[in-house]
């Protein structure tokens, strides 16, 4: 008999009665019922309810353990009698009536509890998140984790995709957040950037000659926490493609990201492809955002002409000074109460906006303290533009654009909700597509990259000597699933002229380009395919299927919200000799400070 289980603590059923049989595992759950001890027994693949009567002397060893001891324990397994049948466990029906217990490793005192669903602080779980992995929820999601990347891989192989690694190890790169720097040894004053992304390796992978690369690709920027991004880390679905188009690119992802989706959905809905495509100021002027949720049917219009030189001056006003006016319908609200209309505008005011107006359209035509300032032919068009009839409602924001875009994404999600509108136990994807190349700098004016630097822009060479730096798009698109963006991608850049033009009007000269991207260049000057890829996150595909609302959720060993690794002690102090060989002194004058200042900033 093998020393440690014949069987795992999920696989005896009833045919399995009358066999002798061992299991290890982790003393879950005790009850002690005077004359008998049960022993709930878990490992990875479920829980064997144990039992031993309290004439053996086996039982006071078992019942001075404390939950989560480690122990081997052999028996015969019998059948339950009807009454104490567990239909919840695959092993219900059985039991094993132990002869013999042997001790694997005994618990001391637990921090936090394994069986139960007691809530602990951040702190706790992370600090002893060995513990916390072993909780039911945590664990089944980094199986589920452990499992999508397995068949991601599948899915990507079958479609000929082949799989590479890249450098850890690399040179810094603008990719839109800080790197985490490396110092080297043998360089004094030099050192490494770890990867924000494989961008430049993957776009080398193409140019070498290779036809499609994929990578579950470990990503690491020094940026702030939030519910969707965990700081420090995180994975990607890295993919590149040579000689393709956007279509081409769209038409290899679609399939495996649907794929996923469905073969993890547990009973919901998955958006067939092809997905919608959805140009980024469609998605700004409906949604508000380039993250639309598209499980909320509510959609904003703009309705700045209706109100322009209007009755109501209020509007009027601030549309003269550059404010824009959108309209957020409210489907069947015209039956609510007006306590419903005045808590929204109350919220709205305490959310830092201007308030909420309203127009109600019933039987006769618009009402409202706003319509009665609007003649019938603009009630009219504000109707059509927010495409509502009769019963419906419809609300309003004026305010400069991206402040109305701003609000209004919260405002479509408050109404959504309230509304009850919002389709649940759906996954609905779209690709957002047509991004500005560029963008405006709010604080310097200056011209600068909107998303990603190595797109190719929309029209190449000509676009960008003919027209206005904010009106070229770039061949650059995300994918969107319930309001979470999965992915960024494009294609990209691959003419050493264009790229020039293209960092130049950023304000880049040629000899940062080349300092920067001096690997990229000279590969693209000895001819490089037409290319273009993305990237979707496997972190947040995972919390999507798992159901869960913080990214933490789904990662086995995640950092706290201050980038700090509690269970292992990271970041941390080393050793002046260490420094020293790196040839680093430290200077945490400024440090110290601002911790001082820290309490007192606070009050």
């Amino acid at each position: 008999m093998h020393p440690y289980r014949t069987h795992t603590c999920g696989e005896l059923r009833k045919a399995d009665t009358g066999i002798r049989a061992r299991l290890s595992g982790w003393v879950h759950r005790k009850r002690d019922h005077g004359n008998l001890l049960f022993v709930d027994l878990r490992d990875h693949f479920g829980l064997t309810q144990c039992v031993i009567d309290s004439s053996s002397p086996l039982f006071a060893t078992l019942a001075s353990l404390r939950p989560e001891s480690v122990v081997t324990l052999t028996g015969e397994v019998v059948e339950r009698s009807v009454d104490t049948v567990n239909a919840a466990l695959p092993t219900g029906d059985v039991e094993l009536a132990i002869g013999e217990t042997r001790v694997e490793s005994a618990a001391e005192t637990l921090p936090i509890q394994v069986a139960g669903d007691a809530e602990y602080s951040e702190e706790l779980r992370l600090r002893y998140r060995f513990l916390d992995l072993r909780r039911e929820s945590v664990h089944r999601n980094i199986t589920l984790r452990s499992d999508v990347i397995a068949s991601i891989r599948r899915r990507m192989t079958e479609a000929g995709f082949m799989e590479f690694q890249t450098p850890i190890l690399t040179a810094s790169s603008p990719e839109g957040a800080r790197d985490y720097l490396v110092p080297s040894r043998h360089h004094p004053g030099l050192f490494y950037a770890l990867p924000q992304a494989p961008q430049q390796f993957k776009q080398l992978v193409m140019i070498s000659g290779f036809d499609k690369y994929f990578q579950i690709a470990p990503c690491f920027r020094d940026e702030d926490a939030r519910a969707d991004r965990s700081p420090g880390e995180f994975y990607q679905l890295d993919i590149e493609m040579a000689f393709v188009t956007q279509d081409d690119v769209f038409a290899a992802i679609e399939p495996v990201l649907a794929g996923i989706f469905r073969e993890f959905a547990r009973g919901r809905e998955v958006t067939e492809p092809p997905f919608p495509r959805i140009p980024f100021a469609d998605a700004m002027l409906k949604y508000g955002s380039d993250k639309p949720d598209l499980r909320n049917p509510l959609e904003m219009a703009d309705v700045t002409e209706a109100f322009r030189g209007s009755g109501f001056s209020l509007f009027a006003k601030l549309i003269e000074k550059g404010a824009v006016v959108r309209a957020i319908p409210a489907p069947g609200a015209a039956g609510r109460p007006r306590s419903f209309f005045d808590k929204l505008n109350e919220w709205a005011r305490e959310e830092g906006a201007g308030g909420l107006g309203y127009v109600v359209f019933e039987e006769g035509g618009a009402k409202g303290p706003i319509a009665r300032n609007l003649d019938v032919d603009r009630t009219e068009r504000i109707r059509l533009a927010a495409g509502v009839g009769d019963g419906d409602a419809v609300f309003f924001l004026c305010a400069p654009q991206r402040a109305a875009e701003s609000f209004g994404s919260i405002v479509l999600a408050r109404l959504c909700d309230d509304l009850g509108l919002g389709e649940s136990n759906a996954f609905r994807f779209c690709w957002i597509v047509d991004y500005p190349l560029y963008e405006r700098d709010e604080e310097t004016g200056a011209i600068a990259f909107s998303h990603n630097p190595f797109s190719m822009p929309q029209g190449g060479m000509e676009a960008l000597e003919t027209l206005d730096p904010l009106e070229v798009k770039a061949l650059q698109y995300d994918i969107v699933c319930n309001g979470v963006e999965l992915s960024s991608g494009a294609i990209r850049n691959h003419r050493p002229d264009i790229m020039y033009k293209a960092f130049e009007i950023a304000g880049y000269s040629t000899r940062d380009v080349e300092e920067k991207f001096g690997g990229l260049l000279r590969a693209f000057q000895y001819g490089a395919p037409p290319h273009g890829g993305s990237a979707p996150g496997i972190d947040r595909i995972v919390m999507l299927l798992a159901d869960e609302p913080n990214i933490r959720e789904v990662i086995a060993f995640p950092m706290n919200q201050q980038a700090q690794d509690l269970l292992m002690g990271a970041p941390a102090t080393v050793e002046p000799t260490r420094l020293k060989e790196l040839h680093i002194k430290l200077d945490l004058s400024k440090a110290k400070s601002q911790i001082r200042e820290e309490p007192r900033k606070s009050k």
